[in-house]
């Protein structure tokens, strides 16, 4: 199964941009609105697509694949750490940052939209770190 980051990695370099323009938009200018927007619906992507690329990972792992397209969310973040491909600590915010997601199903609104500002930096380190882990094992896999 060929395992390609290319969109994840362009959905951390959008997000990355977004939070650029937001952060020289005047607070309560619709720019200032309509780039935390851009950031929320990023971090959406890239969690579900974290979620999909990590699947693929663990398949290699894993003696059934069903198994693994079983695995809740989190579960696959969890199974992830057990096979190194995020530290404990990434795997801990990881699953901060999907509880965090789960919200924007319930609001949307302008304080549950800062609330996910705030954890946009370490979200798009930890999402870097783990583009970077993906092509590692990638890489290992066609080493083989």
């Amino acid at each position: 199964m060929t395992i390609d980051t290319t969109f994840f990695q362009r959905c951390i370099d959008t997000l990355g941009k977004a939070c650029q323009m937001l952060d020289s938009s005047e607070r309560d200018s619709i720019e200032y609105d309509m780039y935390r927007s851009a950031c929320v619906k990023e971090f959406e992507i890239i969690l579900e697509q974290a979620g999909k690329l990590l699947r693929k990972c663990l398949k290699d792992f894993a003696h059934s694949p069903k198994a693994v397209d079983r695995l809740v969310f989190k579960e696959v973040f969890r199974q992830a750490a057990q096979h190194g491909l995020l530290s404990l600590e990434e795997t801990e915010r990881w699953l901060v940052y999907r509880d965090n997601r789960n919200n924007t199903a319930h609001d949307y609104g302008k304080k549950f939209a800062e609330e996910t500002r705030a954890l946009l930096p370490d979200f798009i380190t930890d999402a870097q770190m783990l583009e970077n882990n993906i092509r590692a094992h990638v890489q290992r896999l066609a080493d083989d």
